[in-house]
């Protein structure tokens, strides 16, 4: 099984500034990802893995970043295990999650 690394906010916004390949997925329920999630952030929750993540993300070696709701919160830490399980080879957990990125002030998306 491929390593989980974690990724802390000052790196996953030098990721996202430098344009280079990713996917930054939410691991919570619809109805929170439509209140609030970061900017590009696609929608996965932990136990939609294994059904959803080939045609989510179809690079299986494009790094792959998972947030939740805040450091307490786990469905994070469990869908990158579950993505690992299924041959993606770089998968980071950035554990503050939602609630660190509003605290620093950054910009967040919302459903309509």
């Amino acid at each position: 099984m491929n390593a989980v690394r974690i990724i802390d906010r000052g790196e996953l916004l030098a990721c996202m500034d430098s344009g280079m390949t990713m996917r930054l997925i939410e691991a919570l329920p619809e109805r929170y990802y439509n209140e609030a999630h970061l900017p590009g952030a696609i929608r996965l929750n932990h136990d939609e893995v294994r059904e959803r993540a080939s045609e989510l993300l179809p690079d299986r070696d494009a790094l792959v970043v998972a947030y939740c709701a805040s450091a307490t919160c786990r469905n994070s830490h469990i869908a990158a295990g579950a993505l690992a399980a299924l041959g993606y080879t770089q998968i980071a957990v950035y554990p503050g999650g939602k609630q660190d990125w509003v605290d620093a002030g950054l910009p967040v998306e919302r459903v309509p």
